[in-house]
């Protein structure tokens, strides 16, 4: 007999689609699209891609928000994202077809340093990880936290991790490229952030792949010993 509680069956068959599961791996890169660009993504028409993505929302996967005529999407919040990025490290790998140059330059460039939701990934986020950890700055232990070390330096850096709000100042992510963690969570989230306002990374093209810039080598030596 079913009994009352979470309906997991109902979420994984949310994502048993092969173009809902598309639409969400691409929002990972933390920014909101129209449904026409998510339908040209997923190459489906966009009657399709309508259907696809009212029950991602109803299903509370995704949000959406309204400007004049778009129709834009997102992931709900770090909690989905976290579940997307926990299934594409976990999916079993498909055979491909041997790749063109641009596509091959594509992964190395995903693989290189890349957005996940709203914090950095790749190598370059794995290495961020590893060097605030080598400089103290923070503590596996017991559970990824920041040591007083830490949270001086994040106050020296003047990065602002709101309070009173679910999300942890920092959490580890699988890393699906590097098989190891990255850094998530609020400080995670703000030091994506300040690498973008301060022009240390520029986004490659229209994806979540990004480029370290000349100024970002510099920061990055500097602020964190890479």
């Amino acid at each position: 007999m079913p009994v009352a509680g979470p309906d997991v069956a109902a979420l994984a068959a949310l994502l048993a689609d092969s173009t809902r599961a598309q639409f969400c791996m691409a929002l990972l890169d933390g920014r909101a699209w129209t449904a026409g660009e998510l339908a040209r993504h997923a190459d489906v028409a966009a009657s399709t891609a309508t259907e696809h993505l009212n029950m991602l929302v109803d299903g509370g996967l995704l949000a959406q928000e309204r400007q004049g005529r778009h129709r834009y999407l997102r992931l709900a919040g770090p909690d989905a994202a976290e579940l997307i990025e926990h299934l594409v490290v976990l999916a079993p790998r498909r055979t491909e077809p041997k790749h063109t140059l641009s596509v091959a330059n594509r992964n190395k460039a995903l693989a290189r340093a890349r957005t996940c939701y709203d914090h950095l990934a790749g190598t370059l986020g794995v290495a961020i990880a590893d060097a605030m950890t080598d400089q103290g700055l923070l503590d596996w232990s017991q559970g990824l936290a920041l040591t007083d070390q830490g949270v001086k330096w994040v106050g020296e850096l003047g990065l602002d991790l709101p309070e009173g709000t679910r999300r942890p100042p920092v959490r580890s992510c699988l890393d699906w490229t590097e098989r190891r963690p990255h850094l998530a969570g609020s400080l995670g989230s703000a030091i994506c952030r300040l690498a973008f306002d301060n022009g240390w990374i520029t986004r490659i093209g229209t994806g979540r792949a990004v480029a370290v810039t000349e100024r970002g080598t510099s920061a990055l030596r500097t602020r964190f010993g890479i």
